[in-house]
């Protein structure tokens, strides 16, 4: 990393300063993982909107959610002299994450988290977003709940929601039902038509984002597994997707206006010298029901009989 970037924002002045009377171009290096989840999208669109109040420059890259480009993006961006960065998503590479910390590079993860490194964060509470999706579907009666989660912190934490849920109902989750797939619609979708070829499928899905859900659907539908009358899908979310996929999905709404915003104003906090400390600020999750969860129909078959 180059001296003279550390050097340069260690001397400059105020960071609002320096837009109204040194005219000098406040750039933020913006990150993203995966420019096909509707999420992501929408937290550029606010993130953009936010920092164009301050007068922020936004350069926008996408990674693929590859440590290597993550690397050659973050080295490209220093050169250009960029003030800071958010990393939206899913950021893999943490030793670059650690060497901007060591080197006092203003830094902030937006719907992401690394618990062990000390660093300002905005995201939303997934261990409850999990909680409260197990909760209501235990509620309708589902036991056997299958997770289709992606290889990040916030589906980990997801997970661990649900997991919780069935333990304050006296239950155990299903750790067979637990798989872990890339963030595509087509794994997703082949991942359902396995599950639902068990012996003893799931009669409900946590799917761990919207786009993981679609493919839950299609491969619901694949095997003429009716929704949700046989098999109960929830994404996590609550992206256009959720709202115009067959059935509405049950999702968990992400507030990613206010978090977009928390982001670049702690950003700026943080360029300007500001800030205090580093902060982990989660935000509250909601639940949204739709028609894509209902009543066990196996369970109300055995009562009835």
């Amino acid at each position: 990393m180059s001296d003279n970037h550390k050097k340069r924002l260690g001397d400059q002045p105020g960071f609002l300063a320096a837009v109204s009377k040194e005219k000098h171009e406040c750039k933020i290096g913006f990150l993203l993982p995966d420019v096909s989840n509707p999420l992501i999208l929408e937290m550029t669109r606010e993130v953009e909107n936010y920092a164009r109040k301050y007068g922020l420059n936004l350069l926008i890259c996408h990674t693929d959610s590859n440590v290597e480009k993550e690397e050659r993006y973050v080295s490209l961006l220093i050169e250009k002299g960029v003030d800071g960065f958010i990393f939206a998503g899913n950021f893999r590479n943490k030793k670059i994450v650690s060497e901007l910390l060591r080197e006092e590079v203003p830094v902030i993860l937006l719907s992401d988290s690394h618990p062990h490194l000390a660093i300002n964060t905005v995201t939303v509470d997934n261990f409850m977003g999990g909680y409260e999706l197990t909760n209501h579907l235990i509620s309708l009666g589902h036991t056997r709940i299958a997770v289709i989660a992606e290889d990040n912190t916030s589906s980990y934490d997801r997970i661990r929601g649900s997991k919780q849920a069935f333990q304050d109902h006296g239950l155990a989750a299903c750790e067979d039902l637990i798989f872990v797939s890339d963030s595509s619609v087509e794994h997703a979708q082949r991942l359902t038509e396995e599950l639902l070829a068990f012996l003893h499928p799931p009669t409900a899905v946590i799917a761990c984002n919207d786009v993981l859900a679609i493919g839950t659907l299609l491969g619901a539908r694949e095997k003429n597994v009716k929704v949700p009358e046989q098999l109960s899908i929830t994404g996590f979310d609550n992206t256009l997707l959720s709202r115009t996929s067959d059935p509405p999905l049950t999702t968990v709404e992400v507030p990613v206006q206010s978090m977009s915003s928390l982001a670049v104003d702690l950003l700026v906090e943080e360029v300007e010298k500001r800030s205090s400390g580093k902060q982990v600020v989660l935000t509250l999750p909601r639940l949204v029901i739709r028609e894509s969860t209902g009543p066990n129909q196996l369970l109300r078959k055995k009562q009835e009989d």
